[in-house]
């Protein structure tokens, strides 16, 4: 049995049902479950690991819903800066085909740092181009290999441009073959138990990449083996005027077609809908994985989160891939999503920010319009867990997984914030963890990343990265 022991958080932050935020608190955990939660002296006095939180705040990991871990490889190209998504995605097709294994597993390692290191344990991938040899396979070891809590698609485009797809036919696959090998890798690496390290999830990629009937296809796999199903949907006017001009639906009403309803169903992005949408998707128990900072460097427009979460919709933040927001830090995009949802409402006059400016700040129809920094940390934590349909993860209580962070309060960049030390984490410049915890085991150890030679993996994926980049322009 292997032991933690988490002591002396300045305050903890549970994100439990009741949201408590503990002051001096500790945590105990056996093999990666929470087995007590209070102050030190009611709990055991060591175990085989110790971390002293003296000076800091305590977090429950959290749980980035939508990634591309293989675009950390094309960060930054220049010619695709200025791009929004389809000439973005024109740009970059051809180079994702040509990443290696040995690219893959650098650029994996190198996303889930970023990660860790701003406080994420769980993390979505939404691989979806496999060639030159590259495999779902290669991902999954390569999470296995850093330590993080992994949820892995077998992504798939099928729908090539002379079939009316938006990808070039040379970047696109079999259907049979990628349903034939969707079901090996559930079969090798699901696991659907409490706690588990690694789930597949079947993610066709959009509606423009896929058919029909590989998407009916796959709702019907992901059903039989009881696994999450993923795509892109509403994410631009451009995927909007495909679905119309292609099938006469909208992008949401042609997913009710061909069997996407449910609650096992999320959608990156989901950016847009209309209102009746919006009750729809609540109705459907369809998820939203809400990535602001992507949407906003592709210009793809701003996802209404306040209607969402005041509908019932579960939602979620995604970093998306580092391509597109060409970084893979969470707490970036908790602070990114509380501020964008103000935009959003600044937006939209008579509802704007002065419609209840005369009411106190908890008043319930005030508290409708705001965006509050509590509720940024909950769509990345809690949310981020339904919307993967975990119980499991998203809070810190007795049973769940021991998957935490902590940020140090006594820094340059909080001073005169500690009125609040819970919202200062988001009201303030980004910080990144001083401790990360995954499954009970240390990532993140005052500031570095232990499990692997980080610097060896940069330098090798920096080589890749440029060797790509220059075969491609």
């Amino acid at each position: 049995m292997k032991t933690l022991l988490a002591k002396n958080a300045e305050i903890l932050v549970t994100m439990d049902g009741e949201r408590r935020e503990l002051k001096n608190a500790s945590l105990y955990a056996e093999d990666g479950i929470i087995k007590q939660i209070g102050p030190v002296s009611a709990l055991p006095p060591t175990a085989d690991t110790v971390l002293d939180l003296t000076g800091q705040i305590l977090i429950p990991g959290f749980v980035n819903c939508h990634h591309h871990l293989n675009q950390t490889l094309t960060r930054n190209l220049p010619n695709s800066q200025n791009n929004n998504l389809f000439p973005w995605l024109r740009s970059q097709y051809r180079i994702w085909a040509a990443t290696t294994p040995e690219a893959s597993r650098t650029s994996v390692i190198v996303g889930l740092a970023e990660l860790a290191l701003s406080g994420c344990t769980t993390v979505f991938d939404h691989s979806y181009i496999f060639k030159n040899g590259n495999t779902v396979d290669v991902l999954i070891e390569a999470a296995r290999e850093f330590g993080s809590r992994f949820h892995c698609s077998r992504g798939a485009m099928s729908l090539g441009e002379s079939k009316g797809g938006l990808p070039p036919d040379d970047c696109v696959e079999d259907e049979s073959f990628i349903l034939k090998d969707t079901q090996r890798a559930i079969e090798a690496y699901h696991d659907p138990q409490p706690g588990a390290m690694t789930r597949v999830v079947v993610g066709p990629c959009s509606p423009f990449s896929v058919s029909a009937s590989l998407l009916k296809e796959s709702a019907a796999l992901a059903r039989h083996y009881r696994v999450g199903l993923h795509t892109h949907l509403c994410e631009t006017f451009d995927e909007e005027r495909y679905t119309l001009n292609n099938f006469a639906m909208r992008p949401l009403e042609w997913m009710e077609t061909v069997d996407w309803l449910g609650e096992d169903v999320w959608f990156g992005h989901a950016i847009h809908v209309l209102d009746e949408e919006i009750q729809q998707l609540a109705r459907c128990g369809w998820g939203v994985a809400h990535c602001p900072s992507s949407n906003m460097r592709l210009a793809s427009g701003i996802a209404p989160i306040k209607k969402y979460l005041a509908a019932g919709v579960k939602v979620g933040l995604g970093v998306d891939g580092s391509a597109s927001n060409d970084s893979s830090n969470m707490m970036l995009e908790v602070r990114t999503a509380f501020l964008l949802a103000r935009v959003k409402m600044g937006l939209l006059p008579p509802e704007g920010p002065e419609k209840y400016m005369h009411l106190s700040p908890s008043h319930p129809k005030r508290a409708a319009e705001w965006m509050t920094a509590r509720e940024a940390l909950e769509l990345a934590t809690l949310g981020g867990a339904r919307v993967l349909g975990r119980d499991d993860i998203g809070s810190l209580a007795v049973g769940k997984c021991a998957d935490f962070f902590s940020i140090n309060l006594n820094t340059v960049d909080f001073a005169g914030a500690l009125h609040d030390p819970v919202a200062a984490t988001v009201f303030c410049a980004p910080q990144k963890a001083h401790y990360t915890v995954i499954n009970g085991r240390v990532i993140v150890d005052q500031g570095r990343v232990v499990t692997l030679d980080l610097g060896k993996i940069v330098e090798e994926h920096n080589k890749l990265s440029l060797k790509l980049a220059n075969a491609a322009l």
